[in-house]
């Protein structure tokens, strides 16, 4: 993460739209969570990698699917055991990050879940955005 937040702070001097997309493996607040209590401890819910991802919102970069959807509940990881996606026990580790110019052009963002229901999927399921040109 320190790697990672000097070079979007690089990126941020350009003053162009950035997207800083992928598995962060940071579940940023309880809310990402379908158990908080249960993943409380866990790496991707600790103090310092939830301070590590927002100090990159603090330096300019915004959450594009909070953004839009401040309140929502969205998931884009479901653990292979347990019947995870079955009984959506999902977290919320895939993030785009935006710079403020593109924060400016954002018109939409979702989770595509599509993709988590097919045979053999990936436990990540994509996150998307589309910005205004």
């Amino acid at each position: 993460m320190t790697r990672l937040e000097a070079r979007a702070l690089a990126l941020l001097n350009d003053e162009k739209p950035v997207i800083l997309g992928g598995d962060f493996n940071v579940i940023p607040d309880d809310i990402d969570c379908y158990d908080p209590a249960g993943w409380a401890g866990d790496a991707l819910t600790r103090p310092e990698s939830r301070s590590a991802f927002r100090s990159l919102l603090h330096k300019g970069y915004a959450d594009a699917l909070r953004s839009l959807n401040p309140t929502g509940v969205f998931y884009s990881y479901w653990d292979y055991q347990a019947g995870a996606w079955q009984r959506d026990h999902g977290v919320r580790i895939d993030h785009l990050l935006l710079s403020p110019e593109a924060l400016d052009r954002l018109e939409e963002v979702g989770i595509d879940r599509a993709p988590r229901g097919l045979e053999k999927p990936s436990d990540h399921t994509p996150i998307w955005c589309q910005l205004k040109p």
